[in-house]
């Protein structure tokens, strides 16, 4: 090696540390160990500095040893919405069976079932987690102003808030984990012109157009309709509240009232209530119908023919997806840009897996 040239002259660079990260900043060791934990008593400005320098020299945790480190494991909550709702149980389903393979990585999961579409009780359950037996909350949650406000107070509290499913932007979450809701409103609608090139009447149901999934897949099914397909003709939507039996009640109350209905577009869940509306008429089969999530009553309407669609999102890539965004930032990564986004799944009878 030349005599007085240091590593980083050569580019053989070495990993930086938080000694760095201080000194680029111009702040102390325990100010950017405040940042990188989510700790509160740091000034606005102060943490973008530190965000800042971390970026500016390419500074990565090691999250490994930042657990080994710690005196106690880390402590997941997921809270799910409980019911009819197929979809919701097989997310829960999914974090049951990483329960095992979690503990051995030091990662306690805990699940919390609540009303489905109840946002007080979702609030209170939020407000009711204590950060010292919980490090992040994974949460389905529904655009109320309860609930907002509940995941700003935990996340005051010093709990790490994610979104799972349904996002809550505007909000002091950390982190989404899911599909983009918009485009998959925009496919169904563009699936949909394709089938009914002659046009006609749609009908649309949600399950609450509270929960910001649903609002932004009819936002984006609307779009495109409109742009694209303007002969299509919306009726609805209607909200099912993703139970089974309101949701066949309101799909044989349109197929009455709609004799000529060409199309069916359920956004929400509700899709056991769905397929037995259908099956009960003499026109399954014969109305194009695009449906979310792959679940038992889905796949027995593609393998019918009741179904011709299903845009699924894979519950156990969301679930593994949000362990590893809760693992980083329970330990205080800052690289959840790098986490695989949730791709949004296309399924039709002769694809089924």
């Amino acid at each position: 090696m030349a005599e007085g040239r240091n590593v980083d002259e050569i580019g053989l660079k070495r990993r930086a540390t938080v000694h760095d990260v201080a000194r680029t900043a111009g702040v102390s060791l325990a100010t950017v160990d405040r940042v990188l934990n989510g700790r509160p008593g740091v000034r606005a400005q102060t943490v973008e500095k530190v965000e800042a320098a971390i970026a500016e020299i390419g500074f990565q945790r090691d999250l490994g040893a930042s657990l080994l480190a710690r005196a106690r494991d880390l402590k997941f909550t997921f809270i799910i919405p409980d019911g009819s709702n197929e979809f919701m149980a097989s997310l829960a389903d999914a974090v049951d069976r990483r329960l095992g393979s979690a503990l051995t990585d030091r990662i306690h999961l805990d699940i919390r079932r609540v009303r489905a579409l109840d946002g007080e009780a979702l609030a209170q359950s939020l407000d009711a987690l204590d950060p010292r037996h919980c490090d992040c909350a994974i949460v389905v949650a529904s655009d109320e102003a309860s609930v907002r406000e509940a995941v700003d107070n935990a996340s005051r509290n010093g709990i790490a808030v994610m979104t799972l499913v349904s996002d809550l932007p505007g909000t002091q979450r950390r982190h989404f984990i899911g599909i983009d809701n918009v485009a998959a409103g925009r496919t169904a609608a563009s699936l949909m012109g394709r089938f009914l090139p002659q046009g006609g009447k749609i009908a649309v149901i949600a399950g609450s157009l509270h929960l910001r999934d649903h609002a932004d897949r009819l936002a984006g099914f609307r779009t495109v309709l409109a742009d694209e397909f303007p002969r299509l003709e919306i009726i609805g939507p209607v909200e099912g509240h993703d139970e089974r039996g309101e949701t066949q009640d309101i799909i044989g109350d349109l197929l009455n009232r709609y004799p000529d209905l060409a199309g069916l577009y359920n956004l929400g869940a509700g899709n056991a209530g769905l397929v037995a509306a259908l099956d009960a008429s003499s026109r399954a089969g014969h109305i194009r119908v695009i449906a979310h999530e792959l679940t038992e009553p889905t796949r027995r309407g593609l393998q019918s023919g009741a179904i011709d669609v299903i845009l699924d999102q894979n519950p156990d890539g969301e679930i593994r997806e949000a362990i590893a965004a809760a693992r980083t930032l329970a330990l205080g990564g800052r690289q959840l840009g790098d986490i695989n986004p949730i791709e949004i799944g296309i399924f039709l009878r002769d694809n089924l897996r």
